[in-house]
């Protein structure tokens, strides 16, 4: 697909509408790979960026990324959310700008490349951060049964990381669901 797909909104900026190409499976589509060409990177001023959105249906428009001369190409993940963060659409017989609004889409805008936001997570490193969190605190819990206090220091037993991971292999072994409760 080129950029003739997308639908021009202004000199700076381009919507593709994903049901146009893929319907409601646009969660399929996990990736965008974005490239300026030779004759127009070269041409792109150093200064500015082509900034990469999406926009979930019944959400804003995220940043994922960006191409410009010095990286002229770039693989874009796509964070979809789960179906189940989706608001619904009321209308059992929605109106076109109910649809539009209901669809997933794709943003391309020239940018200054000082000024581009963070890139948006994805659901996979938010629950990757969540787990984390849910580990450390399972084994400052454990410490903290073992621990004395020496001042403003906790002095834990020196196979204290140890101990914790045995107990957390056994529990994980002895409960199928242990795993999941991290994972909330």
């Amino acid at each position: 697909m080129d950029a003739s797909t997308f639908a021009q909104i202004d000199p700076l900026h381009w919507i593709l509408d994903m049901n146009s190409l893929v319907g409601d499976a646009y969660r399929d589509v996990r990736e965008l790979c974005v490239f300026l060409l030779l004759a127009v990177a070269s041409s792109f001023p150093p200064s500015k960026a082509l900034a990469v959105y999406f926009q979930p249906p019944g959400h804003p428009f995220l940043f994922c990324g960006a191409v410009h001369p010095a990286r002229p190409s770039a693989l874009l993940s796509l964070p979809w959310p789960d179906p189940s963060e989706e608001p619904p659409i009321p209308d059992p017989n929605p109106n076109p700008l109910q649809l539009a609004l209901a669809s997933a889409k794709i943003g391309v805008s020239v940018e200054g490349l000082a000024s581009l936001p963070p890139v948006a997570y994805t659901s996979a490193e938010k629950k990757a951060e969540r787990l984390a969190l849910r580990v450390g605190e399972n084994l400052f819990n454990f410490m903290q049964s073992f621990c004395g206090i020496d001042g403003s220091r906790l002095v834990v037993p020196m196979d204290i990381l140890d101990r914790w991971f045995k107990k957390f292999q056994e529990r994980a072994r002895k409960d199928p669901n242990y795993l999941k409760d991290f994972s909330l």
